[in-house]
């Protein structure tokens, strides 16, 4: 099995490579303790690129049904301050984006400079639901993987950098987490016959994945696959993903004018 994180530009990706349950030999408590330092770092970094105003990061989580989503935004939330962030759900398109370009509405949703943006979905839905579902012909949406690598780019001259973030999760483990929210009040809203039906497409949902993860990682937006059985290291792997780019990029205040000391009066 290979181990989680970046896979060279050019190199086909198979999901079944990797291993949902991998964990590095991490103990639960020791991970946890890791992701609140990262968070805490985090809402030092997202201020400073907050004041500097000329970038912004854009955290993308893609991934099939339960594969926890939402539970990594209220991570990464949970230690930066609400005017840094940007938050954006892309579900089903709405009949006025379907009237525009697919991107039309993921351009919308980009961050301005000084903020980080995440996504919950993504222009990702557009090669991989479609395409499962049959909503689009062929020809239409394997177009669609060089316009995504255009726009990628596009963006990335443009000041944003991307962390795209794949959270990788077995079947068995969705088979599981599907089961528990069938029996929780708290979250059967989520659920729909559409989820399950696309449990039935499993095989077809791995597949569309692999091509979509394959022909879109490139140098200036990679792919990140994240091992995401197990929820806390998930957590880890992201919070530490996220705070190694904002320390790459490395925000900076802006220039600071002694004079004005001198007259405050």
């Amino acid at each position: 099995m290979h181990q989680p994180l970046s896979i060279s530009p050019g190199r086909d990706i198979r999901l079944a490579d990797f291993d949902a349950r991998f964990d590095d030999g991490i103990n639960r408590v020791d991970g946890e303790e890791e992701t609140r330092s990262h968070c805490e770092k985090l809402d030092e970094l997202a201020y400073k690129l907050f004041a500097e105003a000329k970038r912004a990061v854009v955290v993308v989580l893609q991934g099939i049904d339960t594969s926890g989503k939402d539970g990594t935004i209220r991570m990464l939330a949970s230690g930066v301050s609400p005017q840094c962030l940007s938050i954006t759900s892309f579900k089903a398109p709405s009949s006025l984006e379907l009237s525009h370009d697919f991107l039309w509405r993921i351009h919308a949703g980009i961050p301005p400079h000084g903020r980080i943006g995440i996504f919950n979905r993504s222009h990702y839905e557009d090669v991989v639901v479609v395409r499962v579902r049959k909503l689009v012909a062929q020809e239409v949406w394997q177009e669609r993987f060089a316009q995504i690598n255009a726009f990628e780019a596009l963006l990335h001259n443009s000041g944003i950098t991307f962390v795209k973030c794949f959270l990788h999760i077995s079947s068995a483990e969705q088979r599981q987490r599907l089961e528990d929210r069938l029996r929780d009040p708290k979250k059967q809203w989520k659920l729909g016959p559409s989820d399950l039906e696309d449990r039935l497409r499993w095989d077809d949902f791995q597949a569309a994945y692999d091509d979509a993860l394959s022909q879109c990682n490139t140098k200036h937006a990679p792919w990140f696959i994240v091992p995401s059985d197990r929820k806390w290291y998930r957590n880890l792997i992201v919070a530490r993903l996220v705070r190694q780019t904002l320390e790459r990029i490395d925000p900076q205040f802006p220039p600071f004018d002694a004079s004005l000391i001198t007259q405050l009066g």
